[in-house]
């Protein structure tokens, strides 16, 4: 197996270098980093080249530049790695774990992490578990759970639909019509930023509110500018 990740990017030059950093091993062991970046205005290129990783440059929007990231890799298995979070050190082991053991009854793997939120706020560690049990009782993944696919099952369905929004919630029900997911209890740290900058009661009332108005038909576009 060889693993691809790729890191859709605008303006992180505060997160990446510790982001690559942090993936260096895995990339000594032979996994492909990609950076792929929505027109950083900032270090976020230049910090990427340093490090020596692929660096692509495409459209701005996180599911665009995904695609782009997915279309340039050469690995079998894709994972998709926002640049506030990190991986856990079993990350590699356990995805590859689930790949050879999918492989025998379904090509068409794919699934998603535990995650925890790294923040001063009480209430971080309260949505955490939620976001957990809430995707493993729906099958919905979130970006924030380093979502990783089959490229084979990415294919499948086309890829990441090129919305300004919830674009994570519309690619697992794409994959969900393949196969469920697999729900590693491996946890990846994902930043609390946009919880405490936001305010984090304000964050969780707003983001049950467009998940709600998404469900029932709502457009992506529409929501976006409510989310900005």
């Amino acid at each position: 197996m060889r693993l691809s990740i790729i890191i859709p990017v605008l303006n992180e030059a505060a997160s990446l270098p510790g982001l690559l950093e942090h993936l260096a091993q895995l990339r000594a062991r032979g996994a492909e980093v990609i950076v792929v970046d929505g027109g950083s205005e900032d270090e976020s290129q230049q910090f990427a080249s340093r490090a020596g990783v692929r660096l692509v440059c495409a459209g701005r929007g996180r599911a665009r530049q995904m695609n782009a990231g997915a279309a340039a890799a050469s690995g079998d298995v894709l994972l998709f790695l926002h640049a506030d979070t990190t991986l856990p050190p079993s990350a590699e082991q356990a995805i590859e774990t689930v790949v050879r053991r999918g492989r025998g009854a379904n090509e068409y793997v794919w699934g998603r992490f535990d995650v925890r939120i790294n923040g001063h706020h009480f209430m971080l560690r309260v949505v955490a578990p939620l976001i957990n049990w809430r995707s493993r009782f729906t099958g919905i993944a979130t970006g924030d759970q380093a979502m990783f696919v089959a490229r084979s099952a990415f294919e499948a369905v086309g890829g990441f639909p090129e919305q300004p929004l919830m674009e994570d919630i519309e690619m697992s029900k794409r994959l969900l019509a393949l196969s469920g997911p697999v729900c590693l209890r491996d946890r990846v740290v994902t930043s609390g930023r946009r919880w405490e900058t936001r305010g984090v009661w304000r964050t969780i009332w707003l983001m049950w509110r467009l998940r709600w108005a998404y469900w029932r038909g709502v457009p992506a576009s529409e929501l976006a500018k409510y989310y900005r």
